[in-house]
Parts: C-alpha cells; sequence; structure tokens
C-alpha cells in the first residue's frame, strides 16, 4: 500500500484522516465486503490497510488549515518561479515527457487498478505523451514571444504568467486531466491540485512520483507544486474566496461549472473551464462505412463516461441503413468485464437512472431501439441489479426534432448512441441542413465527419464553428500532433472557451517596447506626421 500526505511547500504534510483507494477489479468481484473494508479503515477501527493486497493506497485529507498553507506556499513561489529563465520551464515539459515514457506501465497499471479499463489507460497515456512531445511543445513554446526591432526601439510581445493557479480535475479521469498542470508550471505559474475524494491515488501517483522529481530536479521553488485531497465543495468556495488566486481551472459537469466560471469573474479571477461535451459525427453518403462505424464504437469506451467520445451520429440517408447494421454488429461485442483484462471496453456506469430516463424519453418521442437497454453484471449477463449497461444505438428519423430528445441534446454519459437519419432531400440542402445541425449545439467539444467527396470536406471545415477540434476521416478520439485534447466554448468551456492548450490560457500577453535616444515629445510628435507620410 502506498501512502501519500498532502504536498504543500515541497514538504509532506501528514493529516489525521485517510481516502483509501481499493482495487476495482476487487470491488467488482465482492463489493460488499471491500466496501466494508474500505469503511472501517476509514473510520479508524482498523488499522491493517497493508496487510490487504486490495488496499492500492491511502490519501491524506487535508483540512482547510492545510489547504490554506498550500496557497500561501504557490503564493510565495509564483514570483520566482515566473521569472526563472523559459528553457528551464520547459525542461520540466521535456523532462516529464521522459519519465512518462519510461513509466508508462506503471501508470497504466495505476489508471487501471482505479477502474479504467486497461486499453482505455493506454489511450489517456497516449494522449498524454502527444500533449507532451517535441512538436506539440515547440509549438507552444513559439507562442510564448516574439522580438521585433523598428526604428529606434525593440518590440516584444511576451506572455506572461497568471501566477497562481488552482486545479480541479474531474472525477473520471482525474489522474491525466490533473497532469494539465505540466503544461501551467512551464508558463510559469505556481499550481495547486486538489485530488478529488473519490479517486486521488492516480492524481497523487502522477504527481508525487513523475512530475515532483523533475521540479526538483530542474531546481523549482518549494511551493510552485502542491497536492491535496479535501473536501470539493469547501476547497472551491476557499479558493474563490481566496485573493491568492488568479486562475482556476475547473473540469466538470456544465451545471456546475458555468456559475462557477460566473462567480470566478465576479470576483476578478480567471475561470479556465472544461466541461461536458456533446460530441456529434456526420457520415455522408460515401463515407467509409466500416471504418465510419469503428470510430463511432469510440462512444462505449468506458461506457461513453468520456467528455470527448462521440454522443450522436447524422447520417446521409442513403447510407443509413448499412451503417446502422455495421454498428450494431460492432456493438454487440463490446463487453463489460475486469479492467485489467485488454478485450474489456466498458466500465461501471454511475448514471443509471439518467440512462433509462433518456431511453424512455427518446422511445416515447419515436426512437427505434436497435439494441441494449439492459443492465449487465460484469460477466455479461443481463440482470436487474447489474452495474453495466450493455451498448445501445438508438434510430432517430429527422433531424427536425432530434434536439428534442435528450438523447440527443445533451451530454450522455453512457453507452447510448443515437443515429439521427436525415430526412431525404437533396444534397446540397441536407449538407447545408446538417452543418447547421451541428454548430446549433450548445456544446462545443469536438465533432467529426466521414466523406470522401472534397467539396463536402471543405464546406464541413470552413462552415463549422462549433467545437475545439474538428475531425475527417479519423478517430474521433485520437490526438494529433499540435492539437490540445480539450476545449471548446458554449457549455464546454464558457463563452471565451475555444481549443484549450493550459500553457496559453494560464497566462497572459504583455506588449513591451525598449527605446534607444527616443525624444518623448518628439515621439509623439512625429508619429502622426510619419503616418501622414506613408498614405
Amino acid at each position: 500500500m502506498r501512502s501519500y500526505s498532502s504536498y504543500v511547500g515541497g514538504e509532506d504534510v501528514p493529516g489525521s484522516e485517510w481516502v483509501y483507494c481499493l482495487r476495482a477489479s476487487a470491488l467488482l468481484a465482492d463489493v460488499l465486503p471491500g466496501l466494508a473494508l474500505k469503511r472501517d479503515l476509514e473510520k479508524g477501527r482498523r488499522h491493517d490497510g497493508d496487510s490487504h493486497e486490495i488496499v492500492e493506497a491511502r490519501c491524506a485529507i487535508a483540512d482547510d488549515e492545510v489547504s490554506q498553507r498550500a496557497l500561501e506556499a504557490a503564493r510565495a513561489a509564483a514570483p520566482v518561479w515566473g521569472a526563472t529563465p523559459l528553457d528551464v520551464r520547459f525542461r520540466v515539459i521535456e523532462r516529464f515527457h521522459e519519465e512518462l515514457w519510461r513509466r508508462r506501465e506503471e501508470f497504466v497499471s495505476v489508471i487501471v487498478a482505479e477502474g479504467h479499463p486497461r486499453t482505455l489507460a493506454e489511450w489517456e497515456v497516449a494522449s498524454l505523451l502527444r500533449c507532451s512531445d517535441g512538436p506539440t511543445t515547440a509549438w507552444c513554446r513559439q507562442q510564448m514571444g516574439w522580438d521585433f526591432v523598428e526604428g529606434d526601439r525593440q518590440l516584444r510581445l511576451v506572455r506572461k504568467p497568471d501566477g497562481v493557479v488552482v486545479l480541479s480535475p474531474p472525477l473520471n479521469a482525474a489522474a491525466i486531466s490533473s497532469l494539465s498542470g505540466v503544461a501551467v508550471l512551464a508558463a510559469g505559474n505556481a499550481l495547486v491540485v486538489k485530488a478529488p475524494r473519490s479517486s486521488p491515488y492516480g492524481v497523487m501517483w502522477a504527481l508525487r512520483e513523475l512530475l515532483v522529481p523533475v521540479l526538483d530536479e530542474v531546481g523549482a521553488p518549494p511551493g510552485v507544486l502542491n497536492v491535496l485531497c479535501g473536501h470539493p465543495t469547501q476547497m472551491i468556495d476557499q479558493w474563490m474566496e481566496s485573493p491568492l488566486v488568479d486562475d482556476i481551472m475547473f473540469f466538470g459537469s456544465s451545471e456546475v461549472g458555468i456559475p462557477l466560471g460566473v462567480e470566478a469573474v465576479r470576483r476578478g479571477k480567471k475561470p479556465i473551464l472544461e466541461l461536458a461535451g456533446n460530441d456529434g459525427c456526420v457520415v455522408w453518403r460515401d463515407a467509409d462505412i466500416d471504418s465510419a462505424a469503428e470510430a463511432l464504437t469510440e462512444c462505449f469506451f468506458g461506457s461513453g463516461q468520456i467528455c470527448m467520445v462521440p454522443n450522436y451520429v447524422v447520417a446521409h440517408p442513403a447510407i443509413a441503413d448499412a451503417l446502422i447494421d455495421r454498428l450494431v454488429s460492432l456493438a454487440g461485442k463490446v463487453r463489460p468485464g475486469y479492467p485489467e483484462d485488454p478485450e474489456v471496453l466498458l466500465s461501471p456506469v454511475y448514471k443509471t437512472e439518467k440512462y433509462f430516463a433518456y431511453l424512455s424519453e427518446a422511445m416515447e418521442m419515436g426512437a427505434e431501439l436497435l439494441t441494449g437497454g439492459r443492465r449487465l453484471e460484469v460477466d455479461g449477463e443481463p440482470s436487474e441489479t447489474g452495474i453495466f449497461i450493455e451498448p445501445t444505438v438508438l434510430r432517430v428519423n429527422g433531424l427536425a426534432r432530434a434536439r428534442e430528445m435528450s438523447a440527443v441534446a445533451k451530454e450522455t454519459f453512457f453507452p447510448l448512441l443515437p443515429v439521427v437519419v436525415a430526412e431525404d432531400v437533396p444534397d446540397d440542402q441536407l449538407l447545408g441542413d446538417v452543418i447547421g445541425f451541428v454548430n446549433a449545439n450548445p456544446y462545443g467539444l469536438r465533432n467529426s465527419l466521414w466523406a470522401q467527396s472534397p467539396d463536402v470536406i471543405e464546406q464541413f471545415v470552413t462552415r463549422v464553428t462549433n467545437g475545439g477540434i474538428l475531425k475527417v476521416n479519423d478517430s474521433h478520439v485520437a490526438l494529433p500532433p499540435y492539437l490540445a485534447p480539450n476545449g471548446g466554448g458554449g457549455l464546454t468551456g464558457g463563452p471565451f472557451g475555444e481549443l484549450n492548450y493550459p500553457m496559453l490560457r494560464t497566462s497572459h500577453l504583455q506588449g513591451i517596447s525598449i527605446g534607444t535616444g527616443i525624444q518623448p515629445r518628439r515621439a509623439v510628435v512625429e508619429a502622426y506626421a510619419a503616418r501622414e507620410a506613408t498614405r
């Protein structure tokens, strides 16, 4: 059993209370004894966590005092780290990338222990490696500053760190999302990360085992990184009220995140929001049906409990039946199981009531259930008490009323994929209708297209404004070089949301002019004359 105290100002701060993290597969195998063990350990009724193989780790719970100490440590470190040369700060990303690659299998095993299916965990780590690789890092570095010479002036455009950034990762992908903080640190900020109480192990392992040694290696000041596990509402309220906090980076639901962003702005803080997604995928008449269907089954990764998977499909009527047949066949091969099994994609579903409510509403509104709709046990057997949901495909006829269905209009955090079969109208009109449908989505994370026609592709990428990322004839979830994994507008990232490079979002652009021998009054007067001379 690993044991993680709060990490504040470069030191371990013990706690009087602990969260115990049990291996997910052990809980799936025998849930009641596992939960009883966890409860007894956390209540202090027993102290033998080390002797139980299924106990992976324990993490200290930070109180308000420890949380305040973390903010103070970050505020003290921020100006020192912000003035550190960019080469040193970027060395953090380079070394982190090297350590992540070296220990990738160990990291995967930690995420799997928390309950992520192995295939999903490997994709998560691969995405993180892509975000910290040479091409992506080099592009970000180019955005951090420019130098120009104009007459007697040296002109600079420089991105300066915002200061103290606090980060609250999501419950479903806490470890990977917490490592957005690597780029936040490279921008020159100090960082406080809150590990969620329901899944703190991966966050603690990733930051303590991978990132802290790198920061020590480059000589970062104590307090530049602080890692805590605490009560989410209390800690976020403390961050909101504290004058020590500059940016709040929040991952979570739109219902919680949008009001949080409003309140942050009211208090003079910068909100950086990574909220819900409701990604759409368009499959045109000339699409590669097999490849499109394969990409669409990504909606079942982790039982759909990932924000950037396809949530709905718009199918051209000419190929809708063929696409649906292929989808139904592939969905039938997706099964639950223990997360260590590399053939397993499904995870237990936490919002089963909402799943059945959305499914019932859709069918009442005329949707056709093509496959799925049942609870499953870990062995794949249907059961009234199963904690898995069978992969579900719906047919929805027509764009006109599709957005009135919650299954199409909202984020579906479960394995439910509605296929909206568009109206049979001329292609020119239909393409405009489909693009309008995609752009009308109040969420804005990702959208994708499967088509061969160069004109259709060009119109899609030119006219679709919704989404931080557009993918064409590609995996919906795989991350190419240079692109950030998250970001978008609307209910996904707020009115200022866009493709989210944390390094850029947690810094601000500053213009600098350094003159040599300039006479101020003359410079003012001659500016007008010089402008007139160029006309």
